[in-house]
């Protein structure tokens, strides 16, 4: 009797799992699987692991849920389809237009916001400014992208439109940087993203109408697409998708031409001499190696032969003292003072009390590692004099700046401080880390270099 009802309670139990909603398995495994694309608009790891757009919305959605979020990253639109066609994935999220081939495989989702398609250039080449200046050119598209599908829809009234696709591990913006095609078209929020990698690349031109973005939900779950639209539907009521897409927009701010071309330079030039550096360093001292290389590249353009107004030395820019303390001899080795930083580095970011969340410890670091510990801490007292979130990255940067006032610094326990600097250097380091996040990876391969390797000498402010 003991094996017939076991038989029949795991019929049973097949059975109601077979009766299940999709939504109500996902529930039941306690996870919910999306499928997207490695790209900066879409999913990356960043210094801090897993960021972007569709990342961070489909984190918190799974949230909703009450599940946890399995990624699943694949290679390009057509892996996505398959991905949700054969079930490995619930939803694939992707800045998906959905068209009849993803209609074949899926539910799309209400769109949840609309991006601008871009005609690009390069500096010195006619810049087109309509649809039919683009008669006898050839535009290039990201392979199997949706720029694709909006030129098809734009040929029924533009007949004369003719475009090619990507070579293999290019992307539009690096074909017309290179000049090797005169035009492409590009997503608005890809260029807000890339654009700085590549300053000779101008905008000449918007599409005449938008591209709608929306996640594609597999075919057999209703439950799940009716969850995905009351998802977005709260997130725009409440003013959360807007903030949202704000600080996932890919803007680095002002980010002047020369030093735009000049980061583009060394990126290629210098950054591979001392990659793997940055990468050992980093990896002894549980740092991110972007995030060394970006402090890097502000303090000396990854120069180990720069020296500041102030007597700084090497690739990144050590005093004397601290050269001494971290127990380096010669600063211009380039090895043992991206060493040194690191080590440096390190220390400062132990000393930013542990309960202030992530992005915002690394943001004290970086400041501390620039004006001092102490001036810091006394901006954070000041903040809660005031009534600021002391934790607050943004609340303490508006602050730092007054410990040039007497009226300021005199309250503080070290002092005055050009506060004004710190703010600055925060705020480049977290552009060229953003800038590294996604520069191509065949610009910056690691070559060999001596540990004494140098670039020109440079005087620098440190700024």
């Amino acid at each position: 009797m003991g094996t017939v009802a076991a038989v029949t309670a795991m019929a049973l139990l097949a059975h109601s799992s077979r009766n299940q909603t999709v939504l109500e398995r996902i529930r039941a495994r306690g996870e919910l699987r999306v499928a997207t694309l490695n790209l900066p608009t879409c999913y990356y790891i960043g210094p801090k692991g897993p960021t972007g757009l569709e990342y961070d919305l489909a984190k918190d959605f799974a949230h909703d849920l009450g599940v946890k979020l399995k990624i699943v990253p694949v290679a390009d639109e057509v892996a996505l389809r398959k991905a949700l066609a054969s079930g490995q994935a619930d939803i694939a999220a992707a800045q998906i237009t959905a068209d009849a081939a993803w209609r074949k495989v899926g539910e799309p989702a209400a769109p949840y916001a609309e991006v601008p398609q871009l005609v690009i250039y390069r500096s010195g080449e006619p810049a087109p400014k309509n649809l039919p200046q683009l008669q006898d050119t050839k535009l290039v598209v990201r392979a199997h992208s949706p720029q694709v599908e909006v030129l098809k829809q734009l040929r029924l009234v533009a007949p004369f439109l003719q475009w090619e696709a990507t070579k293999t591990g290019n992307t539009p913006l690096q074909d017309v940087a290179s000049g090797e095609v005169g035009y492409a078209v590009v997503d608005g929020r890809a260029y807000a993203y890339a654009h700085h990698l590549y300053p000779d690349v101008n905008v000449a031109f918007s599409l005449p109408q938008k591209r709608p973005i929306q996640w594609v939900v597999r075919a057999d779950a209703p439950d799940l697409l009716h969850a995905v639209n009351h998802y977005f539907r709260a997130l725009r009521a409440s003013g959360q998708l807007t903030a949202l897409m704000q600080r996932e927009s890919g803007n680095t701010g002002n980010f002047p031409y020369e030093r735009s071309r000049l980061f583009q330079i060394y990126l290629v030039q210098r950054l591979p001499l001392y990659r793997k550096w940055f990468e050992e360093a980093a990896k002894r001292y549980h740092l991110e190696w972007r995030l060394l290389a970006a402090i890097g590249f502000q303090e000396s353009r990854w120069n180990p032969a720069a020296i500041s107004t102030t007597g700084a030395a090497g690739v990144m820019m050590l005093t004397s003292d601290t050269a001494q303390e971290m127990g380096i001899e010669d600063r211009a080795d380039a090895k043992a003072n991206i060493f040194a930083g690191a080590r440096y580095f390190k220390q400062v970011f132990e000393m930013i009390p542990n309960h202030i969340p992530e992005p915002d410890r690394t943001w004290f670091a970086i400041a501390s590692y620039n004006v001092g510990f102490g001036h810091v801490e006394d901006a954070r007292v000041l903040a809660q004099r005031m009534g600021k979130n002391p934790d607050s990255w943004a609340a303490v940067r508006r602050v730092l700046p007054l410990l040039t006032d007497p009226r300021w610094y005199d309250q503080a326990k070290y002092g005055y401080a050009q506060g004004w600097q710190p703010v600055e250097y925060v705020a480049r380091v977290r552009e060229f880390l953003r800038l590294l996040e996604w520069a191509p990876e065949s610009s910056v391969l690691v070559q060999t270099a001596d540990a004494n390797a140098t670039a020109p000498v440079a005087n620098l402010s440190g700024s």
